[in-house]
């Protein structure tokens, strides 16, 4: 392969952050001397994330992906199974700046020891309907799956292409969170798994998409997809 990592970022609406964000990225894989990719997947963004990205297409080592609007979840998917087939090594992080790249060499000096390490979001505040969401959904992972991934929904993941591949391409098109999942059939097939806390700072800019009631509606979506999703390998 081309690469030793390729790193997938969904974006949408982040006009205000995505360049410094892809530009601290970039700066940071340089530092560590990694050969890598940086997919970035705008999801539909209707402000000027895509005149934004414009600015990264002298560097082939960023590809920048505009497509129509389908979600966060299925954006995610389409970056994973492009990524597998493009470097040994995965990492999925979120374009919100919420988790800094400066803490991802940790990760990567100890890969050789894991098929998958997962954040842990520390200094996270949430709100009560989310708090419960959260825990819904380690504890939905936990009796479907088993234990393994603390942080189940955690998008600051590193994680083998051989182990990701197959578990990738039995979730389903429109899966709203397939991190969760994902987490899930990590501790079921007994991949070799690390939890690393790693600080976690609020949303400066743009806006939660999901809110209120809509929220609970999508919990619930994500509650019945990781329960029907079906791992046998």
């Amino acid at each position: 392969m081309q690469f030793e990592l390729a790193l997938v970022m969904p974006v949408y609406n982040e006009q205000e952050v995505v360049a410094e964000v892809v530009q601290s990225w970039r700066e940071e894989l340089d530092r560590l001397g990694i050969r890598f990719q940086i997919l970035v997947l705008n999801d539909g963004s209707t402000d000027g994330t895509q005149a934004q990205l414009e600015t990264f297409l002298g560097d082939s080592r960023i590809c920048v992906i505009n497509k129509p609007n389908s979600g966060h979840g299925p954006t995610i998917l389409l970056g994973y199974r492009q990524a597998v087939d493009q470097a040994p090594w995965v990492f999925q992080t979120d374009s919100d700046n919420e988790m800094q790249p400066s803490h991802f060499g940790e990760f990567w000096r100890q890969r050789e020891d894991y098929d998958g390490l997962f954040g842990i979001r520390r200094g996270r505040i949430q709100g009560l309907g989310r708090r419960a969401i959260t825990a819904v959904s380690r504890a939905t992972v936990a009796l479907r799956f088993g234990r393994g991934v603390a942080d189940v929904n955690v998008p600051y993941r590193l994680m083998r292409s051989e182990v990701l591949k197959p578990i990738v391409a039995r979730i389903p098109d429109d899966t709203f969170a397939p991190n969760v999942i994902i987490s899930g059939a990590f501790a079921r097939w007994g991949a070799r798994i690390a939890n690393i806390p790693v600080p976690y700072e609020g949303r400066k800019t743009g806006t939660v998409s999901i809110v209120k009631w809509k929220l609970w509606k999508a919990a619930m979506r994500s509650f019945w997809q990781t329960l029907t999703y079906r791992d046998e390998r």
